[in-house]
C-alpha cells in the first residue's frame, strides 16, 4: 500500500482510502432505480406483499449476477441465465399476485411448478454468490428435510406433504421467499442502507475521524484509541463490521504501524473496534430490524435497550488498548497530528446533521423508522454538495450521488440475498415444526438449566456465525433455540440479544474471523497473532452477553436508568479487571488469576440475590 501524502490530515486519508473508482452508466442507472423504488415504498401506502417483495428480489438480481465480477466465462453466462429466469419468475408472481393469493399456497400446473423450482434455485445461487456456499447448503438441507422428512423415524419425522403444497408455500404465499424477512429487507432495512451509503459518499468520514482524532489522539496509545472511537462512530451509520475494517482500517492501521505499534496489535485494534459496528445503535446492522419484527417491538425499544452493552463493548476495547499501551509504552499522537477544534467544527456537521435528524425523528416524533431514514437521507443529499472545507462543490455533487446510489444498490442486494435465502429455512421450520422439535432437544440436553442452555445456544451461534453473515446466523439460531431459552425463563428480548451478540463472535474468533483476515491483510502481518490479540481486546464480546443475563437491569435503560447505569458500572469494573489480567504486564504469577477471578466475581456474583425492592428503593429518583 503506498504511503499517503504527508500534507493530508489523518481524517482526509480515511476519506481518500474509502473512495472507489466512478461507476459506469448502466450500473448507475440500476442504482437510481433500486434506490428510487425503495424510497418510494416508504410513503407509497399499502401495496400487496406479493408485489413489493418479488420486485425487491427482481431488483437485487442484476447486482449479484451481472454487476458482481464473475470468476469464469461460464459463471458469467450462468449469471445471465439466472437473471433472466429469476426475473421472469419474480415478475410472474408480482403480475399475478391477486390470483396467486387465491390459490392459498398450492401450485397449479407444470408451469407454476417449474417457476417455483426455478425461483428457489436462483435464490440459492444468489446467496452463494453474495456470501458463500454455507447458507445455500443449510437451506438445501432444510428443503430436503421438508421433502423427505416423513421418512425420518421417531419424533423428528413429520407428516408427508404434497409437493405442490410444500413448494407453493415457499414461492407463491407470504412464506419462504416472500416471508416477513424479505419484507423487512425491502421495506425497513433498505432505507437505512441507503442512508448509510449517502452518508459514506460525502465528507462524514472526515467529520467523525476529525472528532475521534481530536478527542482520543492526545491519550496514551492515541492512534489505537482513535481507531476505537472512530469505529464506534462509523458503526452508528454503517452496521457492517467488514466495511468498517476496510474503510477506517486503511488509514488507522498504517498510522499505528508508523508510530511503532506491533503490526498484530494495530490490526487487532481495528478488527475488534470494527466488530462493534453491528451492535452500536442506532443501526446495529440489519439484525436489529429483523429482531424488532420477530419480537413485535418498536425499533427504538431495542435500540435503547442495547445501548449500554454496546457502549461497554467499546469501553472494554479502549481499556484493552490502554493495557497494551502500558505493556509496549505506546505514546500519544503528536500535537501536529491533531486536526484542531476548528477543523472538527467545520467537518463534524457532515456526520452530526444526518445523525441528529435520524435520532430526533426516531425519538421525538410519531414517524416510523423508515421515515426517519428518509428525512436523514434528504439532509445528507444536501450536504453532498459541500466539500470537507465547507465550500459548495457542485462539480463533485453528482459524482458523490452516483457513488451513493451504486453503493446502496449493492448493499440492498446483498442483504436481500441473505434474507430471502434465510426465509426459505424459516419457511421449512414453520411448515414442518422442526424448530419446536429442536427446542425440545435443547431443553432435554440442558436439563432445564438456563446457563447450560445459554452455553449450548452460544456455541451454536458461534458455529453458525463461522460461515454465515451475522444476520443469517442470528435468524437461524433464534429460530432453533429462541423458544428453548424462553422456556427456561429468559425474556424474549434477552434471548434475541444474547444470540445476536454471540453470532458476532466469529468476526474475531478463529478459524474464520473475517475481520481479522481483512485487518491482517492491511497490516501485512500473519493473521493468527492478530486473532489472538483480537480475542484479548474483544473479551467484552464473550462476557457481555452473559453479563446482561446475570445483570438484567443493564438492558432496562428506558425504564430504570439508575439501575441500568449501576449495572453498567458493575460490569465495567469487572471487564477492566479481566482485561488487566489478560493483557497488562504484572509482577507476580498470582496476580493474573487473582484479577481474573475478581473480574468474573464482580460481574456474576450476587446477580440474583440482591432484592429487587431494595434496588428500586435505592434508585428511586
Amino acid at each position: 500500500m503506498p504511503e499517503p501524502s504527508t500534507n493530508e490530515s489523518f481524517a482526509d486519508q480515511v476519506a481518500r482510502a474509502a473512495r472507489a473508482p466512478p461507476p459506469g452508466a448502466l450500473i448507475t442507472a440500476f442504482g437510481v432505480l433500486t434506490v428510487g423504488f425503495h424510497l418510494y415504498l416508504v410513503f407509497s401506502g399499502l401495496i400487496p406483499n406479493l408485489i413489493t417483495r418479488p420486485l425487491h428480489f427482481l431488483l437485487a438480481l442484476p447486482w449479484i449476477f451481472v454487476f458482481m465480477p464473475a470468476r469464469t466465462p461460464a459463471s458469467r453466462v450462468f449469471g445471465w441465465l439466472c437473471l433472466a429466469a429469476g426475473g421472469a419468475g419474480a415478475a410472474y408472481v408480482a403480475l399475478n399476485s391477486a390470483a396467486l393469493a387465491d390459490q392459498y399456497g398450492i401450485l397449479q400446473g407444470p408451469l407454476q411448478m417449474a417457476m417455483a423450482i426455478t425461483l428457489i434455485v436462483v435464490a440459492l445461487e444468489m446467496a452463494r454468490r453474495a456470501i458463500n456456499i454455507v447458507l445455500p447448503l443449510i437451506t438445501l438441507l432444510a428443503l430436503a428435510y421438508g421433502v423427505f422428512g416423513h421418512h425420518v423415524p421417531g419424533s423428528f419425522g413429520h407428516d408427508p406433504f404434497a409437493l405442490d403444497s410444500f413448494l407453493g408455500d415457499l414461492t407463491i404465499s407470504e412464506s419462504g421467499l416472500w416471508s416477513e424477512l424479505t419484507g423487512l429487507s425491502a421495506d425497513t432495512i433498505a432505507p437505512f442502507l441507503i442512508l448509510g451509503a449517502f452518508i459514506s459518499a460525502g465528507a462524514a468520514g472526515t467529520g467523525f475521524m476529525s472528532l475521534s482524532t481530536q478527542i482520543a489522539g492526545r491519550f496514551r496509545a492515541g492512534a489505537a484509541k482513535v481507531a476505537v472511537l472512530s469505529s464506534a462512530l462509523y458503526g452508528t451509520i454503517s452496521g457492517s463490521a467488514s466495511a468498517n475494517t476496510a474503510s477506517t482500517g486503511m488509514v488507522t492501521i498504517p498510522a499505528m504501524k508508523r508510530l511503532g505499534y506491533p503490526p498484530s496489535l494495530a490490526a487487532a485494534t481495528e478488527a475488534v473496534a470494527s466488530t462493534g459496528g453491528q451492535i452500536m445503535p442506532p443501526l446495529m446492522g440489519a439484525g436489529i430490524f429483523v429482531m424488532a419484527e420477530l419480537l413485535a417491538l418498536p425499533y427504538t425499544t431495542i435500540m435503547v435497550a442495547a445501548t449500554p452493552a454496546a457502549v461497554l463493548f467499546f469501553v472494554t476495547a479502549w481499556i484493552g488498548v490502554h493495557q497494551y499501551a502500558i505493556k509496549f509504552d505506546l505514546k500519544a499522537m503528536s500535537p501536529s497530528e491533531l486536526p484542531g477544534w476548528q477543523r472538527v467544527a467545520r467537518t463534524l456537521p457532515f456526520f452530526a446533521v444526518p445523525f441528529g435528524v435520524l435520532i430526533y425523528v426516531l425519538g421525538w416524533t410519531a414517524y416510523t423508522p423508515q421515515y426517519a431514514a428518509l428525512f436523514a437521507t434528504a439532509a445528507t443529499l444536501a450536504l453532498l454538495a459541500f466539500d470537507s472545507a465547507g465550500r459548495v462543490d457542485i462539480a463533485h455533487w453528482l459524482a458523490r450521488l452516483q457513488m451513493a446510489v451504486v453503493d446502496a444498490g449493492r448493499q440492498i442486494a446483498t442483504i436481500a440475498a441473505i434474507l430471502i435465502c434465510a426465509g426459505l429455512i424459516t419457511g421449512v421450520f414453520h411448515k414442518t415444526g422442526l424448530g419446536v422439535k429442536i427446542t425440545s432437544l435443547i431443553l432435554s440436553a440442558s436439563d432445564g438449566s438456563l446457563w447450560l442452555g445459554l452455553a449450548l445456544t452460544g456455541l451454536a451461534s458461534l458455529l453458525l456465525g463461522m460461515e454465515l453473515p451475522t444476520t443469517a446466523a442470528y435468524v437461524i439460531c433464534i429460530a432453533v433455540a429462541g423458544d428453548a431459552l424462553q422456556s427456561m425463563g429468559l425474556t424474549p428480548l434477552y434471548a434475541h440479544l444474547f444470540v445476536f451478540w454471540y453470532a458476532l463472535l466469529c468476526t474475531i474468533t478463529p478459524p474464520v474471523c473475517g475481520n481479522v483476515f481483512i485487518a491482517a491483510g492491511i497490516a501485512q502481518t500473519p493473521w493468527l497473532p492478530v486473532a489472538g490479540r483480537s480475542m484479548l481486546l474483544g473479551v467484552g464480546l464473550f462476557v457481555l452477553p452473559l453479563g446482561f443475563i446475570a445483570n438484567p437491569w443493564l438492558l432496562k435503560l428506558a425504564t430504570h436508568p439508575g439501575l441500568a447505569l449501576l449495572a453498567s458500572a458493575k460490569i465495567g469494573v469487572g471487564l477492566w479487571l479481566i482485561s488487566a489480567a489478560l493483557i497488562r504486564p504484572l509482577r507476580g504469577w498470582w496476580l493474573r488469576p487473582l484479577l481474573l477471578a475478581a473480574g468474573l466475581m464482580v460481574i456474576f456474583f450476587d446477580a440474583y440475590s440482591w432484592n429487587d425492592a431494595a434496588r428500586t428503593a435505592l434508585f428511586r429518583f
